[in-house]
């Protein structure tokens, strides 16, 4: 019996250090994968503007915050998945996907120019009273992410080449870059009622929408300017 038991304490110790390391393994591709996320989402961008001002109107953010975490969620799970690849046998895909993009982006663009030029009534008080239609608002944030082309380079062939040399543990890797954009958008869309204070005032909103008009036309540009480039 004695000599069961010592054969049994040999045998578990390496089981159990070798279950650390892999914890360990997974708990660094998700850091990497965190940090990885927000450094492709935490920048002045369309999809971003857009969800500070749905914020700080307290309008429909949640389900404007969930089409952006869910969005981002699918493609980090295609790149994983290695469906970047599919960019590379269809080309014109992204040609297509930057006209679409410019064309929408200009379209609001225009839209936000004329709110900070001819500014109309804008109630964010909490109660959501006189708030925009729910379809239209999502509709918008859909629109903002699927056509940007920008979306599927970095988050499916970018992020889903980087998680592959994390070898097993690149699902951990996607894990954390999913939670980097739960935490982004989270904070952004429900955070932004700590600016309203500086909100009261109707030219801070047209300040908002003139930036907002130059973000869409500056990345509409950009976008037509790599029409055709490979």
């Amino acid at each position: 019996m004695l000599m069961h038991r010592e054969n049994h304490s040999l045998d578990f110790t390496p089981r159990y250090s070798y279950r650390r390391v892999m914890t360990h393994d997974a708990a660094l591709a998700v850091a990497s994968g965190l940090g990885f996320g927000l450094s492709l989402i935490v920048a002045i961008g369309a999809q971003n503007a857009f969800v500070l001002r749905q914020g700080l109107l307290r309008q429909h953010v949640l389900p404007v915050v969930a089409v952006c975490v869910v969005s981002d969620a699918v493609l980090i799970v295609a790149g994983i998945a290695g469906l970047g690849s599919l960019l590379d046998l269809a080309p014109w895909l992204v040609d297509v996907l930057r006209v679409a993009g410019a064309a929408f982006l200009l379209t609001y663009a225009g839209l936000a120019a004329r709110r900070a030029w001819r500014p109309g009534a804008i109630d964010a008080r909490a109660d959501g009273s006189g708030a925009a239609a729910l379809w239209p608002v999502v509709s918008t944030a859909v629109a903002l992410t699927w056509l940007n082309p920008h979306v599927y380079l970095d988050t499916v062939v970018l992020l889903g080449s980087v998680a592959g040399t994390h070898g097993d543990e690149r699902w951990w890797f996607g894990a954390g870059a999913v939670l980097g954009s739960i935490v982004w958008f989270t904070a952004l869309g429900f955070g932004a009622r700590l600016l309203q204070p500086v909100f009261a005032r109707p030219s801070a909103w047209r300040v908002l929408d003139a930036v907002i008009a130059v973000v869409m036309v500056v990345i509409a540009a950009t976008l037509l300017h790599g029409l055709g480039a490979r």
